[in-house]
Order: C-alpha cells, then sequence, then structure tokens
C-alpha cells in the first residue's frame, strides 16, 4: 500500500490567523492582545514558523471552546500603513467585505490597501 505524501512546503511568511465569529459568521483576526478583532490591522503577524505554530495553537483551543470556526494561516505581505494585506485573492475578499460596495465593509470601515 502506498502511503500518503505529507506537505511540508507549509505556508510563506508572514501569515495571520484568520477565521469566523461562532456567534455572528463575522471574518476575524487573532489580535496581537490575545482576542479576536473584525480589524485587519490589528492582527497578530507570524514571520516564522515557531509563531506560526503558536497562532495555530490559539485557533484550535478557540475553536474547542466553541468562540470561533474554521482558524487558518493566510499569507500576507505588509503595506505601507503597517497593515497585514492578504496575498490570495479570496482571502482579500473576506479581508475586504463586498466587492459592490466599497463604501461598505471592512474596506471602508479600516482603510484596508488594495
Amino acid at each position: 500500500m502506498a502511503e500518503a505524501k505529507v506537505n511540508k512546503k507549509g505556508p510563506k511568511f508572514p501569515v495571520i490567523l484568520v477565521a469566523n465569529d461562532l456567534l455572528d459568521g463575522e471574518v476575524v483576526f487573532a489580535a496581537k492582545d490575545g482576542g479576536w478583532t473584525p480589524e485587519p490591522g490589528k492582527a497578530a503577524v507570524a514571520d516564522d514558523a515557531d509563531a506560526a505554530a503558536e497562532l495555530e495553537a490559539r485557533g484550535q483551543a478557540e475553536f474547542k471552546a466553541n468562540r470561533i470556526v474554521d482558524p487558518y494561516l493566510v499569507e500576507v505581505r505588509i503595506a505601507e500603513n503597517g497593515m497585514p494585506v492578504a496575498t490570495h485573492f479570496r482571502e482579500a475578499l473576506r479581508q475586504k467585505g463586498p466587492t459592490v460596495h466599497p463604501d461598505m465593509g471592512k474596506q471602508a470601515e479600516y482603510d484596508v490597501p488594495a
């Protein structure tokens, strides 16, 4: 029987931890202060594998405590204003909010860079 191959490549750094709030479904980010925030600019950024593992462990603990669902790491770049900005299209959309109304959602409220 053939063994399954494990992808050891992992994410490119820096990364942030993204999830959905269990009560309202809002996209939230693991915050620098240890909580969760809807504001992308307050997201904790992991620059190496150890910091990313700490974020993942925190996400799993919060998932088990029924505070958030679907926690996962997202590759980001750091914008000129210091905000972590998702590098993949899907995650950039989740970070910004509705695309049909740029005057609404996180992109309007938190000045999320393109």
